[in-house]
């Protein structure tokens, strides 16, 4: 039974991803994309660039292989949904892609490439990113998917308005060369061959070609806004449920119907006179020896019973063993993986693995729960259940009744399997790259795959077929009702520190609180820390000793700098019979996307700082989500979090100084009430201080005080010049004296979408530039009205505070106490 079990496991083992109903029309569709050979690679630069209506509509009406390749992440870009940037922005902005592709039926793949953040020129891209280790990761991906169609989002020049755009696109008119050469890359030639694609096109935008027309030299359009009567909605529908996925970054999108023309501008390969796809022979015509298939498949469609789509079981059996003799192995694998999809479809085969618990350790054993049901076919047996990862195999030999659930349970002892978190997270990697240890097929993945699975070995009419499970826990919400999570392995014990940052104005002792957590049961160990040299700890070890799993416990530390301290990171070490650990563990949990966990390292960032405070009260109003809050806590800050109860000025005398947070114009629909009674407050003697929103959906036109414009400008370039306009405002003086270098050691960014125009009653403060740009003076205005200070600022403190920039503590010290 063994060698039975291995010879096996080196067919196509088709990923049972999520249980749900299959309805008849869409079974059919599915197999009518059977006697569809075509394949189509839409590539841009991040999440969200890609257009899903051309991806719905590929998908669904051609019926193509439609893949998405995004070169990044987005880990550079804003949340609109919560605090998290960078890595776990990416993870979050990763996520929502996958869950766009599952509604409009496209597949996902990204590169190396780091999201580092917005950049205004594609050398400057170029330059941060490794752009050989870019290229051989597109390179891999066309030989890999043999797309027919390479479509670009963007065009290989500056109108695509971002330096990450325009590679994108310079990139993908090179890799069509390059993947046909056989002397480029060549060690990708063990697993794949090399790949000429037809042609390289750009879906080209009206925002940067506006009367762009099918009339126009170079250009086609397709109209993807066509009505699917097997589906029950249109590509254009599909598109928007799709878009809406990206929800941090507000791209909730309403459904448009009807005529949807998209226009394509040839830029390498072969011409298009009429369609990008013309040419194309998408038939089983392109594969040799695949005459007798394409005779099944015509035969398959024809008998389909809507009402008894097991049925068509046999003739999907027949066409799975000619798919499996082909010597094309592209579409071998290809086909065999929707034929298997198809088999389960018509089955009603519903297969879970489920945990006690959502997550796990090394070394640690666990009960697994394994329902198998077939609810249609009654030519289905078990074969057996085994898991690579556990070295496992349980032969059952078991024939299923229809619409009845076989219930197994096993215990498994977990071997040291590797902790759960993103691949691309697992190794530092550069400013411009992530590292990734792995194969090609690793580099280019969406996401790392579950961290337990297993391969249900069936026979279905004496045939032998794998799919393969995950293992989940599930829970019932009395609202939500059934809930899913993946299973995880983690540490046996974590360190977590609630605040990532803590500054010391000053040689002041601070208390350092921080969590130890227990992942498993009686874990007992010792904890210490490495800091950075010139602190003085008040204890420099504890002992640890948790007996529940989910056990925590709340420590401090004190720490007090001295005149030599130097900033870094206090890092937590737990050493325990089993090993030394130092890791925290950060859950991300949003209802649009599955759960996700990330293991950074347990540490928090101290920064010894010149800064002085004033005794202020400062009212908060959350905006898209940020840190600032909370880092103005940090520095010992009395802050409250207001609503639009609060909104009365008895109340709103309380404070000092109200902020509001970033893109809270842009994200509150109530905001447009709101405005007047904050600024009344102002004009009673209040300092108010709005941080950054967008000129696109600004859900009020009362701004300020006095009228004035935001933009698209911004400084991306972290070093830019800073030139101070008026060093005698209180603003550079008070409490503390701001100089030029206030502004070293910035991440990232200056600022983004300043105001361009403003009233004469705003003083600019602050003028920078990005080289070889004319100077930008909006990113700090403040005004005088009535009796207080109104300031709008575009500066990133969202981004700077959180990384321990002193300069920008200090700065915005100084804003807040402004009028105080």
């Amino acid at each position: 039974m063994r060698a039975y079990f291995i010879l096996f496991l080196t067919f196509i083992s088709f990923l049972i991803k999520a249980q749900h109903t299959t309805t008849s029309s869409e079974i059919y569709h599915k197999m009518q994309k059977l006697n569809v050979l075509g394949n189509v690679l839409y590539l841009a630069a991040h999440p969200d660039d890609e257009n899903t209506r051309f991806i719905a509509y590929t998908s669904n009406e051609l019926l193509y292989n439609t893949s998405y390749m995004s070169l990044t992440r987005g880990s550079g870009g804003q949340n609109l949904i919560g605090p998290e940037i960078r890595d776990a922005l990416g993870v979050i902005r990763t996520q929502e892609l996958l869950q766009a592709r599952k509604v409009d039926g496209g597949k996902q793949y990204f590169s190396r490439a780091n999201d580092f953040g917005y950049s205004k020129t594609s050398t400057e891209t170029m330059q941060i990113w490794d752009s050989t280790a870019v290229m051989e990761d597109i390179v891999w991906i066309i030989r890999y998917l043999r797309p027919d169609v390479i479509v670009l989002r963007f065009p290989p020049d500056s109108r695509g308005g971002h330096g990450h755009h325009t590679a994108s696109a310079m990139m993908g008119i090179k890799a069509y060369e390059l993947a046909a050469d056989k002397n480029v890359f060549p060690e990708q030639l063990k697993k794949v061959s090399t790949w000429q694609v037809k042609r390289v096109v750009t879906n080209t935008g009206r925002w940067w070609d506006p009367d762009v027309s099918a009339d126009d030299e170079g250009i086609t359009a397709i109209d993807i806004g066509s009505y699917s009567e097997l589906l029950g909605t249109s590509m254009n529908e599909i598109a928007a449920h799709a878009r809406s996925q990206h929800k941090s970054q507000g791209f909730g999108t309403s459904p448009t119907r009807g005529e949807q023309l998209e226009y394509f501008e040839h830029q390498i390969g072969t011409d298009a006179k009429e369609n990008i796809f013309e040419d194309i022979d998408d038939s089983w015509a392109r594969v040799k020896g695949s005459k007798k298939i394409q005779e099944l498949i015509n035969s398959l469609l024809k008998d389909f019973k809507i009402d008894k789509p097991q049925a068509s079981i046999p003739q999907l059996l027949e066409i799975r063993k000619e798919v499996s003799q082909l010597k094309d192995p592209f579409w071998k694998r290809v086909k065999l993986e929707e034929i298997d999809e198809l088999i389960a479809d018509c089955a009603g085969l519903f297969m879970e693995a489920t945990a006690e618990d959502f997550s796990g350790t090394p070394n640690d054993s666990i009960k697994v729960q394994f329902q198998l049901l077939s609810r249609a076919s009654e030519d289905v047996s078990i074969v057996s259940i085994a898991s690579p990862e556990l070295s496992s195999l349980h032969d059952i030999n078991k024939k299923l009744a229809v619409n009845k659930n076989e219930l197994l349970e096993y215990s498994y002892y977990v071997n040291n399997l590797p902790y759960t978190q993103p691949h691309w997270l697992k190794e530092s990697g550069t400013l411009g790259m992530y590292k990734i240890n792995g194969d090609k097929t690793l580099q280019t993945a969406a996401e790392t795959g579950p961290s337990l699975q297993f391969k249900v070995t069936l026979s279905i009419a004496n045939t032998p077929l794998i799919y393969t499970i995950p293992l989940e826990y599930k829970t019932n919400d009395p609202v939500k009702g059934e809930q899913k999570r993946a299973f995880i392995i983690t540490p046996p014990v974590v360190v977590n520190f609630p605040e990532t940052i803590h500054l010391f104005p000053g040689e002041v002792k601070k208390d350092i609180s921080f969590t130890v957590k227990a992942e498993k049961d009686k874990v007992k160990g010792t904890l210490t820390f490495n800091s950075p040299s010139g602190w003085h700890m008040d204890q420099t070890s504890w002992e640890i000793a948790l007996d529940k799993k989910g056990e925590e416990a709340v420590y401090i530390v004190s720490m007090t700098p001295t005149k030599e301290a130097e900033n870094g990171y206090l890092e937590a070490v737990i050493t325990t019979v089993e090993g030394t650990f130092t890791s925290s563990l950060q859950t991300i949990a949003y209802d649009h996307i599955p759960t996700q966990v990330m293991l950074p390292k347990a540490q928090t960032q101290l920064v010894y700082i010149d800064l002085k405070t004033t005794d202020i009260k400062i009212g908060y109003m959350e905006g898209a989500g940020d840190m600032v809050m909370d880092n103005l806590k940090t520095i010992g800050y009395d802050v409250d979090l207001l609503t639009e109860d609060d909104l009365n000025q008895e109340k709103l005398k309380e404070y000092n100084t109200i902020i509001l947070g970033i893109r809270k114009l842009n994200v509150d629909h109530r905001v447009d009430f709101q405005m007047p009674a904050l600024l009344e407050y102002v004009k009673n003697g209040g300092t108010l201080l709005i941080q950054y929103n967008t000129s696109h959906r600004l859900k009020t036109d009362n701004i300020g005080p006095y009228p004035l414009t935001l933009s698209r400008d911004r400084v991306t370039e972290e070093d830019a010049e800073v030139t101070i306009l008026h060093p005698k405002h209180p603003v550079f003086n008070y409490p503390n004296k701001i100089t030029e270098a206030d502004f070293d050691n910035w991440v990232q960014e200056r600022g983004l979408y300043f105001p361009n125009e403003w009233d004469k009653r705003y003083e600019a403060l602050i003028s920078w530039h990005d080289i070889n740009e004319t100077p930008k003076e909006g990113s700090l205005l403040v005004a005088e009205y009535g009796e207080g200070h109104y300031i709008y600022t575009g500066i990133s403190f969202f981004r700077e505070l959180p990384a321990g920039v002193p300069g920008a503590f200090r700065l915005l010290v100084n804003l807040i106490s402004l009028g105080n």
